[in-house]
């Protein structure tokens, strides 16, 4: 077990904070995020946009950014939300999460941009 990191992590450091998986991996290129959202839409989930205050992204809630896009399979309209969001709030972390209508539960959700705390 000598190989097991840990991942240093601590309510004070907001820059320290892990929220899912893809956040223990370097940050994704905009290709790799297209691939998210393409897969995204590729389950048939609806895809929506949340942010929130670094200081405040442990919470469970996030803020809506408009409503969920139901139905939306434009990976380009897609992705121009999650940019408007980030523009609009650039301290702000933003996440898309895709949001699996059967199972009635999230499908995916991942940290796009990660904000500076003040």
């Amino acid at each position: 077990m000598s190989d097991m990191q840990d991942y240093a992590s601590s309510l004070a450091d907001t820059a320290s904070r892990k929220f899912e998986t893809f956040s223990y991996l370097p940050e994704m290129s905009a290709e790799q995020t297209r691939q998210q959202v393409e897969y995204v839409v590729s389950k048939g989930w609806n895809p929506a946009v949340e942010h929130t205050e670094p200081e405040n992204a442990t919470s469970s809630f996030w803020y809506m950014w408009k409503l969920p896009m139901f139905g939306e399979t434009d990976v380009d309209a897609i992705l121009a939300e999650v940019e408007a969001c980030h523009a609009a709030h650039p301290q702000n972390h933003v996440r898309l999460v895709g949001f699996d209508n059967y199972a009635q539960s999230k499908g995916a959700e991942m940290v796009v941009y990660r904000g500076k705390a003040v």
